[in-house]
């Protein structure tokens, strides 16, 4: 499995709604060990996190099925990441 980073910028439709259906989405991601890192950025401009796929495809699918994402509230752009520790 490869990482993918997955970037989400708040857009000016930002709907608050959407946080709590958001940090949902990452506690499932998280349960099925998809998911390694999350976090806000400290500007509450979006926030990042870090998600383990098989390939693009799939992370693309994983990223645009956020809540911010489905409800035009963040931007999402998904990375494949070559990260070392």
């Amino acid at each position: 499995m490869q990482r993918y980073l997955v970037m989400t910028l708040r857009t000016p439709d930002f709907q608050a709604s959407a946080i709590e259906p958001h940090y949902a989405f990452l506690d499932r991601l998280r349960q099925d060990g998809k998911l390694e890192l999350a976090g806000p950025f400290t500007d509450k401009s979006g926030g990042a996190y870090l998600i383990r796929a098989n390939d693009i495809n799939e992370a693309k699918a994983i990223a645009f099925s956020d809540p911010v994402h489905t409800s035009g509230s963040s931007k999402v752009t998904v990375y494949e990441w070559d990260a070392k520790a």
